[in-house]
Order: structure tokens, then C-alpha cells, then sequence
């Protein structure tokens, strides 16, 4: 029986949230496709992790024995996101772009599963496994586009979720999210309807993917 690790970010409820809205309909897929799975399920905004503090920080480089009781708890609160990440099959990231990167709150969960010696390093405990990224933005950070350069999130989370933890990273880009919203984007929704409806149908078809990839 297959897990699928689902993690939300976006400050905004439901359909409010492009971001939720594209990772809700890859997890209906997953779930349609693999009845028998199970989904751990993170809402970061709502459940906020903590920050990371010096405690859990150095907590991972001390000896289990020399730890101070702060260090003991702000450990096992780590360890309890590492093991959920170690057991997923797949892992769903809603990581919409606020102020050109990602939300804090998202941040504070990658810096809390992110430990030398076990999830990073030689041999990550997570390597290979298949993670989803639905990277939203209210513009376009394309390649090619004015505000290419101010683009951190995609770059930041390859470097990181590949880089550092060895999961195989695809992304799901829906952008121009403000064009319906903003009076001065009315020209771009039509680019931005596009865009949403290709996120959706790469969002269902990837689900689908891995789920019969599971199977196989």
C-alpha cells in the first residue's frame, strides 16, 4: 500500500489558492487511481512547523546520550516530519511564489527534514522517490520574460529537494494567476486561463503516472 506525503503552503483557502486547487485535483487522481493508499496530509498554514531553532539544529550533530531535554523535544519533532518524507512513495509540494520564493512556512518544514548524515549526504533515506512540485506565481518567471531573473523558487527547490535530498523532481507551473484579479493584467488571461488548464491536466496525468508506475 503506497503513501502519498501531501503538503500545502499557500496562505489562501480551497480555490482561493491556485496552488491548492492544482495540488487537490493531483491527489483526487492518486486517490481514484490507488483506493488502497494512504495520504499524510500537511496543511503548513494552517499547522505551521516551527522554525528552526538552535536546539533542533545542533540536536542532530549531538550524541542522543549528551542531548539537553530541549534538544531531546525539538528533535523528535524533526524526526517525526523526516519519517513521514523517509515513508512516502510520493511527495505533493503546493509551493506558490510570495515576494519572489517560497512561503516561511514551507521553508521551516524543508529545514527540519534537511539532516546531514541521513536525508542529505551520500545516501539520502529519501533518494529516488518522486516529488511534484505546484510552483504558482501571480506573473510569468519564464524563461525568456522580463522577470526571469527574479525567479527562486523553482531554482531554490531543484537545488534543494534534488540537489540535497535526491528526490526526482517534477514541477507544475501555473502563473499569471493575478491576471483576473489585476485590471492591468486583462490582457494576459487568456495566457493564464491556458496556463491553469494545462496545470490541471498535467497534474492528473502525472498522478496517474506514478500511481500506475507503483503498480508496476
Amino acid at each position: 500500500m503506497a503513501t502519498l506525503l501531501h503538503i500545502d503552503s499557500s496562505v489562501f483557502p480551497g480555490e482561493a489558492s491556485a496552488s491548492r486547487s492544482i495540488t487537490a485535483a493531483f491527489r483526487r487522481t492518486w486517490q481514484e487511481k490507488h483506493p488502497a493508499g494512504t495520504v499524510v496530509y500537511r496543511d503548513l498554514a494552517a499547522a505551521p512547523v516551527p522554525h528552526i531553532t538552535a536546539a533542533a539544529w545542533t540536536a542532530g550533530a549531538t550524541d542522543p546520550s549528551d542531548r539537553t531535554p530541549e534538544q531531546s523535544a525539538a528533535f523528535s519533532a524533526r524526526v517525526q516530519l523526516i519519517e513521514e518524507l523517509e515513508r512516502a512513495d510520493t511527495v505533493l509540494l503546493g509551493a506558490p511564489m510570495y515576494n519572489f520564493s517560497i512561503p516561511s512556512t514551507l521553508k521551516a518544514w524543508l529545514d527540519s527534514v534537511i539532516l546531514a548524515g541521513r536525508t542529505t549526504g551520500e545516501h539520502p533515506s529519501a533518494q529516488g522517490t518522486p516529488a511534484v512540485v505546484v510552483a504558482s506565481r501571480g506573473g510569468s518567471y519564464a524563461p525568456g520574460t522580463p522577470r526571469e531573473g527574479f525567479e527562486y523558487v523553482q531554482n531554490y527547490l531543484e537545488a534543494v529537494l534534488k540537489g540535497a535530498l535526491g528526490l526526482a523532481v517534477d514541477f507544475i507551473v501555473p502563473e499569471l494567476t493575478m491576471a483576473p484579479r489585476n485590471p492591468a493584467m486583462s490582457q494576459l488571461i487568456p495566457r493564464y486561463e491556458a496556463s491553469r488548464t494545462r496545470a490541471f491536466e498535467d497534474a492528473t496525468a502525472k498522478a496517474a503516472e506514478l500511481v500506475e508506475r507503483l503498480a508496476a
